[in-house]
């Protein structure tokens, strides 16, 4: 299909959208929501030049390779990426526990000042999103950056055992939040540059996987440090907890180093047939993989590109008022507390909702990337968690509000994955666009924990009336905006099957879209 530029009549500030437009036409549903639409398309392989190595190669053949190498790649880079999140959220995230160990009383903290060390963190995370993605964008070496910041922010962690004041602890929570902010960015564009728009649904969902088993992993190991070693070698509890896991995350380090591999073009555990069916399959799926040489873009028009994009702020919209209703999982040790149980079994008690978020983020994301479809699978666990917060704040019932506990992490987390490869199926291209809009995303939407950290105070407790009324309200707000994505991208489809579609305006100016896979449509 040949693109063509849009007609001089539309605007180029305001959308003039067509009722038309707005219908999707049966081959375009098709397209997007059929589970066994094949990855690449038969007009596709006629005009796509096919590796020497593959050539070959029968269809039989060429499937079975496929199969193989992205087992081999799930392998080798999952489990080490998604073991490393873990070590990331139990460094930023034992703060709430340590609260329930004494941390507030030894460091005589008052009024807010515990919220403002929640807070400050984010500060640091969200000025290094974007110059950590491009800087990961420029190097194309992952084994090495990850490995750099995740030494940083361990060793930093650790040395929050030593803090012996507020001042202290602001600071190394400040510095902790500035070499941490390269992680979770980094891994969302380095999981795409591996895996197809279709793979990376269920990819991202194994990969913040990891945040919520260390959601679990957190109530058990505090637990367990706060109760037994508490004066050990005269430390009080909070201090080992700090000490203990900053210690396993530099003990990984190495580890790490060795087994993530870089990029498809550079990686040295592939054979060249296997790279060359990873890289032959990006570029199949939108014209171009991320190796080829014309992706590399200036950086300053490629952040213009990313920032005059509606999609981008879309979805970054969406994830920002998740993120604000998310809020409550920093304080969820405490919200917990108000159903009166003792220490040890509130911390224990944190540990379910976690587990059932994992698996029902895994079950969703599954389902999401078969069908394609994205706009339910945002909005109808939103729905879930605004039924969540209403029993939270509407009875103190001890088993309605923990049964509101159990709802609304997973609720969140379901809509909150989805979100995270909507954003890659909307800028799939160009690469470094991507790892912008990635960055961008990120720091916006946690731009959010610096001020959503006040709407818990302690003496809000037991109810956090005022939280959870906020969170209703973020909620309505993420649905709403999810609406309008929705909206953009059919408008956008349609423009694509008319032959319509500006590409010089989503890819880049010189690009016209003649690479782009005739089949090619946006993911909603």
């Amino acid at each position: 299909m040949s693109s063509k530029a849009e007609t001089k009549g539309e605007s180029t500030h305001v959308e003039n959208y067509n009722m038309d437009e707005i219908k999707p036409t049966i081959s375009q549903t098709e397209s997007i929501t059929k589970p066994d639409v094949p990855i690449i398309s038969e007009e596709l392989q006629h005009n796509l030049e096919i590796p020497d190595s593959l050539k070959h190669l029968s269809e039989e053949e060429f499937k079975a390779l496929e199969i193989k190498t992205r087992r081999k790649i799930d392998f080798r880079i999952l489990p080490m990426v998604v073991f490393i999140y873990i070590l990331n959220y139990l460094d930023r995230n034992n703060i709430a526990s340590a609260r329930l160990g004494g941390l507030e009383e030894d460091l005589g903290l008052k009024g807010n000042q515990y919220q403002t060390c929640i807070s400050i963190l984010f500060v640091g995370y969200i000025l290094m999103q974007i110059p950590s993605n491009m800087i990961l964008n420029k190097l194309g070496k992952p084994s090495l950056f990850i490995t750099v910041i995740m030494t940083a922010w361990a060793i930093i962690s650790t040395c929050t055992g030593a803090v012996q004041s507020y001042k202290g602890l602001m600071v190394v929570r400040l510095l902790l939040g500035f070499v941490e902010a390269g992680f979770f960015g980094s891994c969302l564009y380095y999981l795409s540059c591996w895996y197809s728009r279709k793979e990376l649904g269920v990819r991202n969902s194994i990969l913040y996987s990891g945040s919520l088993f260390s959601g679990a992993l957190s109530g058990l190991i505090a637990s367990g440090i706060i109760e037994k070693m508490d004066h050990v070698r005269g430390l009080r509890s909070w201090r080992w907890l700090f000490i203990i896991e900053g210690c396993i995350t530099v003990g990984t380090v190495p580890f790490a180093y060795f087994i993530l591999p870089d990029m498809p073009s550079n990686t040295k555990f592939l054979s060249q047939q296997e790279k060359d069916i990873i890289m032959w399959k990006l570029r199949a799926e939108v014209g171009q993989d991320d190796s080829d040489s014309e992706n590399q873009e200036s950086y300053k028009s490629t952040l213009l590109l990313a920032l005059k994009d509606i999609k981008v702020w879309c979805v970054t919209g969406i994830l920002s008022f998740i993120v604000s209703a998310a809020g409550v999982t920093n304080f969820f040790p405490s919200v917990v507390e108000t159903l009166n149980f003792d220490r040890f079994t509130t911390l224990g008690l944190t540990v379910p909702p976690y587990i059932l978020a994992v698996i029902a983020t895994w079950i969703w994301a599954r389902h999401a990337d078969k069908t394609g479809e994205r706009f339910w699978h945002v909005v109808i666990p939103l729905f879930f968690s605004l039924i969540s917060f209403i029993i939270a704040v509407a009875t103190t019932n001890v088993g309605a509000r923990y049964f509101a506990m159990c709802l609304m992490i997973p609720s969140i987390y379901c809509s909150f994955t989805t979100v995270l490869s909507w954003m890659s199926n909307c800028v799939p291209r160009p690469p470094l666009k991507r790892a912008i809009a990635l960055s961008l995303m990120n720091c916006l939407s946690n731009s959010a924990s610096i001020w959503n950290s006040y709407l818990y105070p302690s003496s809000a407790a037991p109810k956090y009336l005022i939280a959870f009324v906020c969170n209703c309200v973020f909620v309505v707000c993420a649905i709403c905006i999810a609406l309008i994505l929705r909206t953009r991208l059919m408008v956008l489809n349609n423009r694509i099957e008319r032959g319509t579609m500006n590409w010089e305006k989503e890819l880049g100016k010189g690009n016209d879209g003649s690479k782009i896979t005739p089949d090619f449509r946006f993911l909603f």
